[in-house]
Order: C-alpha cells, then sequence, then structure tokens
C-alpha cells in the first residue's frame, strides 16, 4: 500500500493538552482526560484546523496518551487511548518511532522536550492550541 493509502496517525499528549486550559482540571485528571477524548471524537472524520496539510485531510486516527491519575479513562469509537506505564512523554516517543517508518504521525503537545524527541523519531509537532 503506498504511504499516501494508510492513515495518518494523530497522537494527543493529554497532560499537556488537558494542562493548558485552566479549567479546574487538577481535581479531576481522569475527567478532565475524558473531556478531552470527548472533544476529540469527530476529529478522524474531519482532520485537523491546522498542523500540515495531510492531518487537515481525514481520515485520521486519533490517539490520547495518558499517564497517572489520568490512566483509566477508556477508549471511545473514534479516539484510541494509550495507558503509559511509566512516563507518557517516553510512551508517545515510543509511539512515534514505531510508526513513521510506516505512515505520517503527528502529535499534538506544547512541550517542548517532547517535542525535539518526536521530530527526531520522524514525527511531527503542532501546540496543544491547535485542540483549542
Amino acid at each position: 500500500m503506498a504511504e499516501d493509502q494508510v492513515t495518518p496517525l494523530i497522537v494527543v499528549d493529554a497532560a499537556n493538552v488537558v494542562g493548558s486550559r485552566p479549567d479546574g482540571w487538577w481535581r479531576d485528571r481522569a475527567g478532565a482526560t475524558a473531556r478531552l477524548r470527548d472533544r476529540l471524537a469527530g476529529l478522524h472524520e474531519q482532520g485537523l484546523r491546522a498542523g500540515p496539510d495531510w492531518a487537515r485531510r481525514p481520515p485520521l486516527e486519533i490517539v490520547l496518551v495518558t499517564e497517572g491519575r489520568a490512566r483509566g479513562v477508556e477508549a471511545s469509537d473514534t479516539v484510541g487511548v494509550v495507558e503509559a506505564p511509566g512516563s507518557g512523554d517516553d510512551a508517545i516517543a515510543r509511539l512515534v518511532a514505531e510508526t513513521t517508518p510506516h505512515r505520517q504521525c503527528l502529535v499534538v503537545t506544547s512541550d517542548r522536550g517532547l517535542r525535539r524527541r518526536v521530530e527526531a523519531a520522524g514525527g511531527q509537532v503542532t501546540g496543544a492550541g491547535t485542540l483549542a
């Protein structure tokens, strides 16, 4: 299958995106993460409003990476969930490294350290504001 026929992967750094909005998320991290998952529900068939051109065109696979007290949030029909056994950044970097040889991958995060790791692994990055 040609690379342009493989569904691109959008990986969302849940802790970073949830933490970018001062809406009381710290009182209920799992609840805030579940609300983020629900906000992402239509992206697989709508595409992103920002980011590289390929991420603006559906279909997309959406994966939310959780860690810490946000673990336990279940996947939905349109958003997958990967529970990091430790650091969410490590899980994201590993996922990108496993994905990029075969398909396009975009990580949504504003974490500069993670940005460097993702780009070194061959992925692309857009800021948390992309999902605002």
